[in-house]
């Protein structure tokens, strides 16, 4: 399929990327994969961001995408570098990640532009508290309806927290609401979610998984809460995350309802833009560009493994 081929180019560009020398990102002010990511790889190998992607990353109009149809109950409503998914249902609507700044507001007007009321939104789930992912919650407070629950896990909450009033980037902070336990089915309208906690990109990462729809057929979609190791605090932290990728994996092939496809919570990392343009092009009868189990598979082998070297470097330094 399509996204592996593009889910490969990405991943060979990871190694590249180790084995040269870092080189400008060669961002164009498009949402492309290759270059973005690219910048982030130059950015974790330096500690310095290049000019080009703290440029774009701050660009609102290089950062606008038309929101999208993923599946007939799951829409794009995020930004270029980082994802925001509505699961819709006719009694109401979850919403994956809050995003941050005037990104929030692009993120609302994305579902007023889908024809989705944002009042209708019952449930907001953030993965962990950094700030492109739970900065916005006090503007999402703010908008959407009265009763409207924020939930996160115990600690993503108190990170959350910690990074709202850091000096680095400070950003309006909600009290705690709904605290997720590991494993919790939690219900937003007509939509279902189960949370599970996968410690290590922070310790209070979630993931999510819930259904998605593609005519007659129905998949068990999932978004992994966190994917890099650029936050990393020792040794333990990187073992977490080993074992929540671990744990991922088991997911797509064991329990009633084995997980299928990934919705990534930073579409570069997967080729998320790319892939999504095949949407536009395809014909009744053909296969979904965005269910790839054996790519998502891929993925979090390649994430294990690059742990695993990382793993040893903390070693190293403790």
């Amino acid at each position: 399929m399509m996204l592996r081929r593009i889910a490969h180019v990405l991943f060979c560009w990871i190694v590249l990327s180790s084995i040269f020398p870092a080189q400008a990102s060669g961002l164009r002010g498009k949402c492309e994969s290759k270059p973005l990511l690219a910048g982030f790889v130059e950015f974790v190998k330096t500690g310095r961001m290049p000019a080009d992607l703290r440029k774009f990353l701050g660009d609102a109009q290089a950062q606008r995408i038309a929101p999208y149809k993923a599946f007939d109950n799951a829409y794009y409503v995020g930004v270029c570098w980082v994802s925001a998914w509505l699961i819709t249902s006719p009694q109401g609507h979850v919403l994956i990640d809050a995003l941050y700044g005037n990104f929030t507001r692009q993120l609302l007007a994305n579902v007023r532009s889908l024809g989705f009321d944002s009042k209708d939104i019952r449930l907001v789930v953030v993965t962990h508290g950094h700030f492109d992912h739970a900065g916005g919650l006090a503007l999402l407070k703010k908008k959407l309806a009265p009763g409207t629950r924020f939930a996160m896990t115990k600690e993503g909450w108190e990170e959350a927290a910690a990074n709202a009033a850091s000096e680095r980037r400070p950003f309006p902070m909600i009290e705690p609401d709904v605290v997720l336990a590991d494993g919790q089915e939690i219900t937003g309208g007509g939509v279902t979610i189960q949370a599970f906690e996968t410690p290590g990109h922070t310790m209070g990462t979630a993931s999510y998984a819930f259904d998605v729809r593609d005519g007659a057929k129905t998949y068990r979609a999932f978004t992994v809460g966190g994917l890099g190791l650029n936050a990393i605090k020792g040794p333990a932290q990187v073992e977490a995350f080993i074992a929540s990728v671990k744990r991922i994996r088991k997911l797509t092939e064991e329990g009633p309802r084995p997980i299928r496809l990934h919705l990534t919570t930073h579409g570069f990392s997967t080729g998320l833009p790319e892939a999504s343009a095949l949407l536009k092009q395809r014909k009744p009868g053909d296969p979904h560009p965005l269910v790839d189990l054996r790519g998502f598979r891929r993925q979090l082998d390649q994430l294990q493994a690059g742990a695993e070297e990382r793993l040893q470097i903390e070693r190293q330094k403790h």
